[in-house]
């Protein structure tokens, strides 16, 4: 078994904290993922783990093994970089992850293209509204709207994202147009909510004369799907906020209409995500490249 194979598969068992994790990470057996640490260990003369029935934690040994073996595999994306050819020779699978509207709307469009450009290289497309955790699930790059909350990530911003607030004009009819984020509040409005796993209240970043404020809504309908709050919208049962670039075209037909215009919300950061270690990778390079260029100037066409 090659010395390297064994060494990217402890840096995957360190990193997940799970034989069987690193394992279906690697797409080999928990057995093959066992026999390369044992045989790292055996190589270096030192535990890299204590195992028991119920955890796996590092040594002190394995800790500062981590650190070396991280900057070897860098080193070698790095040489390896230098003299691949990117245009002709990429290759290999990229996993990446994206709210669904934004990889519906403006990632997936483009992945054919790319596709057809780079034929050896495949893509594995995660659509999610919740948070993802680049380093468990495994992933080359993470699209996303908002600030991360890892700062141990690298972040590339693609754009500051215009959103508005909306509803349909059967709804304005039935319950009034709310002027502002005050009278969404005072008035009970009923505001269409994203929920995801660890959401806490619902409050609006809304701009007001006195400057950025957050409004606590409340309403009855939420989901974890984007374009779920979109539909309802457009039936006619809430307020939603939404980037533009999701809604412009049924803003352009009057199925939904601008609410709460004395107070529009705060743009939101678009920008991609991705570790310091995924950043040599060629493919992932030119991937987020790719992307970017067509995103913002998407982004800015619809904004």
């Amino acid at each position: 078994m090659s010395y390297l194979d064994n060494i990217r598969t402890f840096v995957r068992v360190y990193e997940l904290g799970s034989m069987s994790a690193a394992g279906r990470d690697l797409r080999i057996s928990p057995a093959v993922t066992s026999s390369r640490i044992s045989q790292l260990e055996e190589h270096l003369g030192v535990r890299l783990f204590q195992r028991t029935t119920r955890s796996l934690t590092p040594t002190e040994q394995g800790k500062s093994f981590y650190r070396g073996a991280i900057d070897i595999l860098e080193a070698l994306e790095r040489a390896e970089a230098q003299i691949v050819s990117i245009t002709e020779n990429l290759k290999g699978s990229l996993y990446v992850a994206a709210p669904l509207g934004v990889g519906r709307r403006l990632i997936a469009p483009q992945v054919p293209e790319f596709l057809k450009e780079y034929p050896e290289v495949s893509l594995r497309l995660r659509l999610t509204d919740r948070k993802v955790d680049l380093t468990t699930e495994g992933l080359d790059l993470a699209f996303f709207l908002g600030q991360p909350e890892d700062s141990n990530l690298r972040i590339r911003k693609i754009a500051d994202v215009e959103r508005v607030l909306c509803a349909a004009p059967s709804y304005v009819e039935k319950h009034g147009m709310p002027a502002n984020g005050a009278e969404l509040v005072s008035q009970r409005h009923e505001c269409l909510n994203l929920r995801f796993p660890g959401a806490t209240e619902f409050q609006w970043l809304l701009t007001t004369p006195e400057g950025p404020k957050r409004f606590a809504v409340s309403g009855r309908y939420e989901s974890d799907d984007g374009d779920v709050l979109t539909d309802w919208a457009l039936a006619g049962h809430g307020v939603a906020l939404k980037p533009v670039f999701e809604v412009s075209e049924h803003l352009k037909t009057g199925a939904l209409v601008t609410v709460a215009t004395e107070t529009p919300p705060e743009p939101i950061q678009m920008a991609c995500l991705f570790t310091h270690r995924r950043r040599q990778d060629p493919k992932t390079r030119l991937f987020m490249e790719f992307m970017i260029d067509r995103i913002g100037a998407t982004i800015r066409d619809t904004g």
